[in-house]
């Protein structure tokens, strides 16, 4: 499976699943595959996702750890790192799990808040 190249963090489901809706629309001639792993939904359904390659990510903190933790994504390949909504993040205590996800991809990236 191909390494995702773009992790973006929402912090809520709905956020989100709005972002990778618009993502679709938007991005459907660019060729790019999208996973979108939230809460809620079943893993073996995002792990299909995941083993066809995802390019991008959009997801939320607790469930892409999940994943993590896993052993279902490798992270050494992403590049861009978005952090939308960054300050509603931060009201919601997200700070460890930002700090933890940020430990598991490249220093290099280009970071987006």
């Amino acid at each position: 499976a191909r390494m995702p190249r773009t992790l973006i963090l929402e912090p809520t489901r709905e956020l989100a699943a709005q972002v990778a809706e618009n993502f679709e629309k938007y991005g459907k001639n660019h060729k790019l595959n999208i996973a979108l792993l939230i809460g809620g939904v079943s893993f073996d359904e995002q792990d299909r996702k995941l083993e066809r390659g995802a390019d991008v990510l959009i997801c939320t903190p607790g469930r892409l750890l999940d994943h993590c933790e896993r052993g279902k994504l490798l992270m050494t390949g992403v590049e861009i790192l978005v952090i939308d909504a960054a300050d509603r993040m931060l009201d919601m205590g997200f700070i460890p799990d930002i700090e933890r996800i940020a430990q598991l991809i490249p220093f290099t990236r280009q970071t987006a808040l």
